[in-house]
C-alpha cells in the first residue's frame, strides 16, 4: 500500500511539473497541489491537446 501511495504521488508531482510548464498554477480557487491525481490528469490533457507542438514547452532551440 504504500508502494502505490509513492508511485501516485509521484505522479502527481510530475504532472504539477508539466502543468507549471504551461503556466497553470491554479484551478479555479484550487492551487495544483490540493487537486487529486485524477484532476491533475484532466486538466494536464486539456492543456496538452490544445498546445501547438512548436511551443517553448520541449521544443527544438
Amino acid at each position: 500500500m504504500v508502494e502505490l501511495r509513492k508511485a501516485v504521488e509521484k505522479k502527481r508531482k510530475k504532472l504539477i511539473e508539466k502543468l507549471i510548464a504551461f503556466n497553470v498554477y491554479k484551478k479555479e480557487d484550487k492551487h495544483l497541489f490540493e487537486l487529486s491525481l485524477t484532476e491533475l490528469e484532466t486538466e494536464y490533457k486539456k492543456f496538452n491537446s490544445t498546445s501547438h507542438p512548436h511551443n517553448n514547452i520541449g521544443s527544438i532551440k
